[in-house]
């Protein structure tokens, strides 16, 4: 455990975490809006290669300058991460684009069984990213620490705008209220799906989409900084914003200790 706290500790005093140079817009829009440029400067854009050309396809975390967290099922052959971007469709000239060092995906992630949790992976950057305004680190939470009911959390993405719609060019932002875990497991809500190690958000038409997942639910602590509390897993089936199916995502704090660990093994 010691172990573990300083690593994070390291890592947030070395670098800062959680406190970004342009203040993000808190916003209660009732779906999702553009955010402010740079303002979740933890926020990255991981990208595949197709017929020579590179397409955004899920989100991530930076964590210090060598570490990206994501979710496991975003993880592919052909990866380039992306860092310090806004509008995805233009060169901003802010832009650090990384080659992938290597992925370490939970052991206990099961492709086949999306609902079994362990949707976690980390992202060792081939070279550092050079931090300033626009490319930040975000805090990571302390073991066990559970956001409460209706914390006024935001998801940040490119994911698409709407169920079967067109994916953002520009960072959008959505307030997302945490819902606890006794209500998201009621059997009209999510019910058995939800497991401990998860965390949901949402529930009526604001919501993660296509494009969001691996990208952070971002929570502000009492100390005035923000914590990736949760990594975008899923939504329902039926559509990115149903009602009672709140976006559903890896609860970090319960992977704190692995998060430190592979920071230090690799």
């Amino acid at each position: 455990m010691m172990k573990v706290a300083f690593v994070l500790l390291f890592a947030a005093y070395a670098y800062g975490c959680g406190a970004p140079s342009h203040q993000p817009l808190m916003s209660r829009v009732v779906n999702g809006e553009d955010a402010r440029p740079y303002s979740w400067p933890w926020q990255v854009s991981l990208q595949f290669s197709i017929f020579s050309k590179y397409l955004h396809n899920c989100g991530g975390t930076l964590l210090s300058p060598n570490w990206v967290l994501t979710a496991a099922h975003c993880i592919g052959p052909t990866y380039r991460v992306v860092l310090g971007d806004y509008d995805l469709t233009n060169d901003e000239g802010y832009e650090q684009i990384r080659n992938v060092e290597k992925t370490v995906v939970h052991p206990k992630w099961n492709g086949n069984c999306p609902a079994c949790g362990y949707d976690i992976a980390m992202i060792k950057l081939a070279s550092p990213a050079d931090l300033n305004e626009k490319v930040q680190p975000s805090c990571v939470p302390q073991s066990g620490e559970i956001a409460p009911n209706n914390d006024p959390c935001y998801i940040t993405g490119w994911g698409s705008l709407y169920t079967n719609g067109p994916a953002a060019s520009k960072l959008q932002q959505a307030l997302l209220p945490v819902v606890s875990h006794d209500i998201c497991t009621r059997r009209d809500w999510w019910g058995s799906t939800v497991k401990t190690i998860m965390v949901c958000a949402g529930g009526d038409i604001r919501s993660g989409c296509s494009g969001d997942s691996g990208g952070p639910l971002n929570c502000k602590g009492a100390d005035g900084k923000w914590y990736v509390q949760g990594v975008t897993s899923f939504v329902s089936g039926l559509g990115c914003n149903t009602i009672k199916k709140p976006t559903v995502f890896t609860r970090t704090s319960s992977f704190t200790d692995w998060i430190a660990d592979t920071m230090l093994q690799y």
